[in-house]
C-alpha cells in the first residue's frame, strides 16, 4: 500500500504536467474488508472472517461468454474485442451480490474488466520481489519484471485458483483456444500479481524503488509520454509455477531457517531445521530443487503439515492447484 501512496503522488504531478496518455486507474486500498478485520492486534487480511474465503480466489469466470459471443465475432480483432468487454460488463452488471465478500470481488472486476493492463500488488510474509503471470501474458509483462528486478518470476495459464490476475488473462485465453483464427481475438488484458517482497520490508525508498518501476514500464508502454529508461537486465530467467518446490514441516517444533531469502539453492542443499523442544530431534528439510528461495513463512515454532517456503525449479513437477489456500 505504501508504493501506491507514492505511485499515487507521481501520478498526480505526471497528470499535471499532461503526460499521461492513458486512463490510469489506482486502488490504493483493494481490500478494505480485510484491514476491517482484526484479532488480539493482529490483522486477518488474506481470509475473509465470515466463510474462511481467500479474498484473492474464486473470482467470476467467464467461460459461459464463450457460446454468447462466438456467432457475433468478426473477422476484426479490435471490435471483437470490444464485443466481448461489452459482454463482460453485462455479465458483472447482472450480479446480485449477497455478501460483502462477492461485493468486494465484484466491485473490483467493474473496475478494471476494460483494462488494457491489471497490475495486482501485494506482499508475502519473508520474500523477495517476484511476480505471478501467464506464459501468453510473459513478454508482455517481461520489462516489468525487468523495472522490478524480479527475482522469480513464476509462469501458469492457469494455477486452480481463480485469482483475479487469472480471472482477466483466462478470459482471453480462452476465447483465443476456441475461435477459429478467421475471427481474431486480441489480448484484451494482460495481468500480473507482484509480490512486493514481505510484509516487514516497508520503507520510503523500497516503496519508491517499486513505484518508480511501475512509472517506468507505463512509461515502457506509452502509456506515460516520455522515453523510457533502458530495460535492466533479468535478474533470474522466469521459471514454471508447475516447478517450483512447496515444503512442508513433517513434524512438530521451533523452526531454524539455514537459508536466506533470495539465496540460489541446489538440490541437496538444507533449507530447514525443525527441533523438538522436549526430546531435542533435529529434523532437517532439503531440497530436491535448484533454484530461487524466493519465499518463506514468518513464524519460527511450527505444527506438523504447516507449508514453510518455496523454491523456483525449470523443471515442472506439480499439477492441479498450484497456489496456496
Amino acid at each position: 500500500m505504501l508504493a501506491t501512496v507514492l505511485l499515487k503522488r507521481r501520478l498526480v504531478e505526471l497528470e499535471a504536467r499532461g503526460v499521461l496518455n492513458a486512463e490510469i486507474v489506482l486502488m490504493p486500498v483493494a481490500n478494505p474488508v480485510g484491514l476491517g478485520q482484526h484479532v488480539l492486534g493482529q490483522f486477518l487480511g488474506r481470509f475473509e472472517a465470515g466463510s474462511g474465503k481467500n479474498f484473492n480466489r474464486h473470482f467470476m469466470p467467464f467461460t459461459s461468454l464463450l457460446d454468447r459471443a462466438k456467432d457475433r465475432l468478426r473477422s476484426d480483432a479490435r471490435e471483437n474485442r470490444d464485443l466481448i468487454r461489452e459482454l463482460v460488463r453485462e455479465q458483472l452488471d447482472a450480479q446480485k451480490p449477497l455478501t460483502e465478500y462477492e461485493s468486494l470481488q465484484l466491485a473490483l472486476l467493474k473496475l478494471s474488466y476494460d483494462a488494457d493492463v491489471v497490475i495486482d500488488l501485494h506482499c508475502s510474509l519473508e520474500a523477495v520481489m517476484h511476480v505471478y503471470t501467464s506464459e501468453a501474458g510473459w513478454p508482455e509483462i517481461e520489462p516489468l519484471a525487468r523495472y522490478l528486478r524480479s527475482e522469480a518470476s513464476l509462469l501458469a495459464t492457469n494455477s486452480g485458483g481463480r485469482a483475479v490476475d487469472e480471472t482477466h488473462s483466462l478470459l482471453w485465453w480462452h476465447f483465443q483456444q476456441e475461435i477459429p483464427a478467421g475471427k481474431p481475438v486480441p489480448t484484451g488484458t494482460v495481468a500480473v500479481t507482484i509480490e512486493c517482497r514481505g510484509q516487514r520490508d516497508v520503507s520510503y525508498e523500497v516503496a519508491q524503488q517499486d513505484a518508480d518501476a511501475i512509472v517506468d514500464y507505463l512509461t515502457y508502454r506509452k502509456a506515460i509520454e516520455g522515453d523510457a529508461r533502458p530495460l535492466p537486465e533479468l535478474p533470474m530467467p522466469a521459471t514454471p509455477l508447475a516447478g517450483s518446490e512447496q515444503f512442508y514441516a513433517p513434524v512438530s517444533g521451533i523452526l531454524v531457517h539455514r537459508a536466506n531469502i533470495g539465496d540460489l539453492i541446489r538440490a541437496g542443499d538444507a533449507l530447514f531445521d525443525i527441533i523438538d523442544p522436549l526430546t531435542d530431534e533435529t529434523t532437517t528439510i532439503t531440497s530436491n530443487t535448484e533454484g530461487v528461495f524466493y519465499m518463506r513463512r514468518a513464524i519460527r515454532f511450527v505444527t506438523a503439515g504447516a507449508p514453510l517456503g518455496r523454491v523456483t525449479g525449470t523443471r515442472p513437477f506439480r499439477t492441479g492447484v498450484l497456489l496456496g489456500a
